[in-house]
């Protein structure tokens, strides 16, 4: 990991050290157990590894109230996480079971967490960009210093909403930063095989808004990144499009292989894997001391055991769950009699 010395940058607080590195922690704690139980057949659900982002995904956190709002796609977990959604209800979800954010009705692909301003996340490849810039403008309207942010992978830059969203933002000075999360590819594909200009940046620069680049593999760097565009945001002085270069350190999806990624790349890549790269810089440096850090490793092992025993003991949605927080009028709801014979067909 580039040492954030060597790049001209501050170094924060312990105590935002300590914050970053736990989240960070959660992350791939909560990432390794989820995708394990997957991979055993314990878990029969569309997980989506976010190793590579962990540091982008606390950056976010760290620089957002509660009140602010997040929207997430569905690589979501760190996301979540950050924004300080509850393990026990995100690994719940992901099981199906009444104890997750949306009762076991949503799955891991559509968490949302409202209490936290972790307002949505999407299926729908570039579909939460939208959204966020809606949040933007209700805050602007209301003259509340709310900020919204929106991440997306490299992929959803070439989706139509996107740049309608993105000039909308611009033309509207809507306070919201788009965090594009570059893991260099979408889906199966690499980056350089479907964008003519890899810097995707430059896609912003051409509305007319803030942009930048940073390293997404070093933390500081990326905290001081994220942190700047969202008071560039929250000023009133417009949106900001931050891109943050990682690499996908994994499949992309839980049940799938990462054979297709050049081996070469990968490990270059896997060398800087964040987490513990950042564990090793905050020891070898004296940032913090080595018995603090090996503290917080144990309470997040325990912090998401805790999860997985509370998702597995936790129960599914009862039948007549089905159709509440669906409709808006719940005198639109079936009767449940109606509802079985429906199902019994």
């Amino acid at each position: 990991m580039t040492s954030s010395l060597q790049s001209g940058r501050s170094i924060p607080s312990q105590d935002v050290l300590l914050r970053l590195y736990e989240t960070m922690a959660t992350i791939t704690t909560a990432e390794s157990e989820t995708v394990g139980a997957v991979r055993a057949g314990r878990l029969n659900a569309a997980v989506y590894p976010v190793r590579g982002l962990e540091a982008v995904c606390a950056a976010i956190g760290l620089a957002l109230e509660t009140t602010d709002y997040l929207v997430s796609t569905y690589r979501n977990l760190g996301d979540a996480i950050a924004k300080g959604t509850s393990v026990r209800e995100i690994v719940a979800e992901a099981y199906g079971r009444s104890g997750g954010t949306s009762k076991g009705k949503g799955g891991p692909m559509h968490l949302a967490d409202v209490r936290n301003g972790f307002m949505a996340t999407t299926g729908i490849v570039g579909g939460g960009v939208p959204i966020a810039v809606g949040l933007a403008l209700a805050a602007q309207l209301d003259a509340e210093e709310q900020v919204a942010v929106v991440t997306f992978g490299d992929g959803a830059t070439s989706i139509g909403a996107f740049h309608e969203a993105m000039n909308m933002a611009a033309l509207w000075d809507l306070p919201v930063v788009f965090v594009c999360q570059n893991n260099q590819w979408g889906e199966h594909t690499a980056l350089a095989e479907y964008a003519a200009n890899p810097v995707l940046a430059e896609r912003a620069r051409s509305y007319g808004m803030k942009a930048v680049q940073v390293d997404g593999f070093d933390p500081i760097a990326t905290v001081h990144t994220v942190q700047s565009a969202v008071d560039h945001a929250r000023s009133g002085a417009g949106p900001v499009f931050v891109e943050a270069l990682t690499y996908r350190l994994g499949p992309h999806s839980a049940a799938s292989d990462a054979g297709y990624m050049p081996k070469d790349q990968f490990d270059a890549a896997l060398r800087r894997d964040p987490t513990p790269s950042f564990r090793r810089w905050l020891a070898e440096h004296g940032e913090v001391d080595e018995s603090e850090l090996d503290r917080i490793d144990a309470a997040v092992k325990q912090v998401v055991a805790d999860a997985m025993e509370f998702a597995v003991n936790s129960p599914p949605p009862e039948r007549d769950e089905l159709y509440l927080d669906v409709f808006a009028d719940p005198t639109a709801i079936p009767s449940r009699s109606a509802v079985w014979r429906r199902n019994a067909r």
